[in-house]
């Protein structure tokens, strides 16, 4: 009885965060970006398509380097462009040019004030980049040094976590993509996005609240497209919850860390649904037999639940979109899981919500 009193304080408490309110509105924030951006994003894509660079550069720290990683993998894939992620120490700390002519160097942040990345994009700009912001700052010193500015419009946000500025970036990277590419399937998703992300906040991953809130370390595993999430997923795990979280490849996680996969040691996959979930999936059947627990997030997940077990996943309208699906759950699950571990996931310790690296 006590438990169950406990889970309903934890409940409603959970309702009342920052992060809980600002996670909730990123449906909203997509819907309102997509109609307000089309018309910078359409004409940036057109050029784009008529000059086409040879290679694409990122640029971006924390939750914004991980939707760098979305944005490497989904151009990538979607449009066959190389996407590398620049070291913003490179060029502020080392001082050292890069050969950027004629690529499109995209910033990615939510203040727009960093000055690590302030000084890699004027150096960008020098060596004949073409720079893209996507910030949620307009007036922001990363905008006005911006050849084109894409506001993330995910309004002020109070919390300490960033949940729907980072949505937002990854909803920005998409229709930039989709319009880039110009096909039917992927414009299409775009219409569909928010009310999918309404369906994924919606999703129940109460036990994997329950299976964590006495852990001290896990693995969070996504693939391709889907990595960024994973990404994610564990800074909010180690900032939110003081829960040490580690994320890899599905792929990756074979080279070495596998070894500390034992009975009892805990996993999250955030399974990509596309032909890298077959063997992500292979993957969490292997660890669930050595008696690790495992939670999968799949529409498509294994039958043998085992310890840990498997969360319900909102469809996606496009295989790109579901990282922006998985990431929108499990905002909801990691405010709550948060608050059950004694922490206050809007102001984690020793972080400002403005980062100024150097």
């Amino acid at each position: 009885m006590n438990a169950v009193k406990g889970d309903a304080d934890v409940a409603e408490r959970a309702t009342t965060t920052w992060m809980f309110r600002e996670a909730a509105e990123a449906a909203d924030v997509v819907e309102r970006q997509f109609a307000r951006n089309r018309d910078v994003l359409a004409a940036l894509a057109d050029d784009l398509r008529k000059n086409p660079p040879p290679f694409v550069a990122t640029c971006a720290r924390g939750s914004s380097d991980h939707a760098a990683t979305y944005a490497k993998y989904l151009f990538e894939t979607q449009l066959g462009v190389v996407t590398a992620s620049v070291s913003p120490s490179v060029g502020s700390v080392y001082g050292v040019r890069q050969q950027l002519r004629g690529s499109l160097f995209i910033a990615i942040s939510q203040s727009g004030k960093s000055p690590d990345l302030l000084r890699n994009v004027e150096a960008a700009r020098e060596a004949g980049a073409r720079v893209v912001a996507l910030v949620n700052v307009e007036d922001s010193p990363l905008a006005q040094l911006s050849d084109v500015v894409v506001p993330l419009h995910a309004g002020p946000e109070r919390s300490v976590a960033a949940t729907k500025s980072y949505l937002a970036s990854l909803s920005a990277v998409l229709q930039l993509a989709a319009l880039w590419k110009g096909e039917a399937a992927l414009l299409d998703a775009l219409g569909r996005l928010p009310d999918a992300m309404r369906a994924a906040w919606q999703c129940d991953w109460s036990h994997l609240e329950w299976g964590l809130e006495s852990k001290r370390n896990l693995f969070v595993l996504g693939r391709g497209v889907g990595l960024g999430a994973a990404q994610e997923a564990a800074l909010k795990f180690k900032e939110t919850c003081g829960l040490h979280a580690e994320a890899y490849s599905s792929a990756e996680v074979k080279h070495g860390p596998m070894a500390l996969v034992g009975p009892g040691f805990p996993v999250l996959i955030l399974a990509q649904p596309d032909e890298t979930e077959g063997g992500t999936l292979a993957l969490a059947h292997e660890f669930r037999a050595r008696g690790a627990q495992v939670w999968v997030a799949s529409r498509n997940p294994p039958s043998d639940e085992g310890l840990g077990g498997n969360l319900p996943v909102a469809e996606a309208p496009h295989p790109a979109c579901a990282p922006l699906l998985l990431v929108q759950s499990f905002y909801r699950a990691v405010n709550a899981l948060s608050l059950r571990r004694g922490h206050d996931p809007d102001k984690p310790p020793h972080l400002n919500k403005v980062t100024e690296t150097v």
